[in-house]
């Protein structure tokens, strides 16, 4: 049986992979698509996640805009790395749909209140949305299956030396999140940097021969550039899809639990994830934390998921 997942994310070249791996797999039952504010504003995550779903024919899974803001802090944004509508490089058709009208939390807290199996949140961006879910009904705590997310590190930032993108937009959503209860699996900046779209692989998607295929290469070519100059890297990390691709197949990656504390007060180091990898301070493990992935393997997956898609 398929595991259902809501995935929420904030496109972003990544998160655009993410969609579509998720949407193409079997094992999964992607019941919407929510956005929030991160890598551009909320109107722009929105649009952009509607123009995935255009192109790949995903028509019938519904999208739900979020919360256009952190909780707390003033929103940061990442147009130097996507781009000023957040998704530069390929042409996208306009979408033929518009948003459900729903706002994604209440679509969060529907589907997983009614559900009679349980659901794995799958956030992608930054934990706004989530954490307002748990604020405004604490009781899916009990509900939800699990939370597979991309964020954090366990060794160093890359919006500060300290800290990942997606947690230190909104750190104190973070620590919501992984305060709950909720069995949690970060896939932070030590994993992820390990799956590196190096030319090899690419070329490899560009076999496939479609015009998604085309638009999935443009994507990354786009996000190479950034990953170039900051990086040196062969190719760019493909961050977001590493998560789904966590729910589909847990054997791909190595998974360590950890006790795990998001900084919210420290300007220097604020939303920091704190691993205890070596269980020094004895606290609470929260999370189950991705150590490494096997590259090679998930690449095969991507790549075989993308060629499911229609050939026109």
């Amino acid at each position: 049986m398929a595991q259902k997942i809501i995935l929420d994310c904030d496109p972003g070249h990544d998160d655009a992979l993410a969609i579509l791996l998720a949407c193409a797999s079997p094992e999964l039952e992607v019941l919407g698509i929510t956005t929030v504010a991160g890598n551009v504003p909320l109107d722009k995550t929105s649009y952009n996640a509607l123009r995935v779903c255009e192109v790949a024919g995903l028509h019938h899974i519904p999208v739900f805009a979020g919360m256009p803001r952190p909780l707390v802090r003033k929103l940061y944004t990442a147009e130097h790395v996507h781009g000023k509508s957040g998704l530069e490089g390929p042409k996208f058709p306009e979408p033929t749909r518009p948003l459900d009208s729903r706002h994604a939390v209440d679509f969060i807290i529907d589907q997983v209140m009614r559900s009679e199996e349980p659901i794995t949140l799958v956030p992608t961006g930054p934990l706004t949305n989530i954490a307002s879910v748990l604020i405004r009904e604490p009781k899916v705590v009990d509900k939800v299956k699990e939370i597979v997310l991309m964020g954090g590190a366990i060794y160093e930032g890359n919006v500060t030396p300290s800290a990942e993108f997606n947690i230190y937009v909104d750190p104190h959503a973070a620590k919501v999140v992984f305060d709950s209860g909720i069995p949690v699996t970060m896939i932070g900046l030590d994993t992820t940097h390990q799956a590196l779209a190096t030319p090899e692989r690419v070329a490899k998607i560009k076999a496939i021969g479609t015009p998604l295929a085309d638009i999935v290469v443009g994507l990354i070519e786009f996000f190479q550039g950034h990953h170039r100059l900051k990086y040196g890297m062969a190719g760019p990390p493909l961050h977001d899809p590493c998560a789904v691709a966590a729910v589909i197949d847990r054997s791909l990656l190595t998974i360590k639990p950890m006790a795990v504390e998001i900084e919210i007060t420290s300007e220097l180091t604020m939303g920091r994830t704190v691993c205890d990898i070596w269980g020094t301070t004895k606290r609470e493990l929260k999370a189950q934390v991705a150590t490494a992935i096997d590259a090679d393997r998930f690449f095969n997956l991507l790549t075989e998921r993308l060629s499911l898609y229609p050939l026109k």
